[in-house]
């Protein structure tokens, strides 16, 4: 039996199109999200930069986070507490992903494995089709400690999001 060839960072900033690196392997991005799927991001950033106006950190759409030399990972939004150039060097604070059926294996099993190791502080997993978010706490590992459509109350900056308002529009 043959196994796909297995590739580094290095191979992979000389591919064409939308991918991720996970554990060696590519893993093709879907086309370009649903409308649904952008309008969600663009009022969860309007809410997230709102909130940390005050703080030392932001958010960031679809930017590469360079795990290893064998796993690049793109979440649809990041929360970084600090200043780069290009990529970050740290682990993001808060990480957001938007599942479409697409993507839900791989951010619900795949993903979810990588950011807990990498320890991750929040992972926030939106549900457009429910109009709610699962949000995960990693202390010793991820516990869920919100599901619903409401306000939560990150530590982080101590930062409050109104779930409720990142489907504003979506019908």
């Amino acid at each position: 039996m043959t196994h796909p060839p297995k590739y580094t960072y290095e191979d992979y900033k000389r591919f064409e199109g939308d991918w991720e690196l996970i554990d060696g392997y590519l893993y093709a991005m879907a086309p370009s999200p649903f409308g649904v799927h952008q309008k969600i991001m663009g009022n969860l950033i309007y809410l997230f930069k709102e909130e940390l106006d005050d703080c030392e950190c932001d958010i960031y759409p679809e930017l590469d986070y360079i795990v290893s030399e064998d796993t690049v990972l793109r979440p649809d939004l990041a929360v970084y507490c600090e200043e780069f150039e290009e990529y970050p060097k740290t682990t993001p604070k808060i990480v957001i992903e938007i599942i479409s059926p697409s993507s839900a294996q791989r951010d619900e099993k795949i993903k979810f494995d990588i950011y807990e190791r990498e320890k991750v502080d929040y992972y926030v997993l939106v549900y457009p089709d429910f109009k709610k978010v699962k949000i995960y706490k990693n202390e010793k590992g991820f516990d869920k400690v919100y599901e619903g459509d409401g306000k939560f109350k990150f530590e982080l900056c101590d930062i409050e999001i109104d779930f409720k308002k990142a489907f504003k529009g979506v019908k």
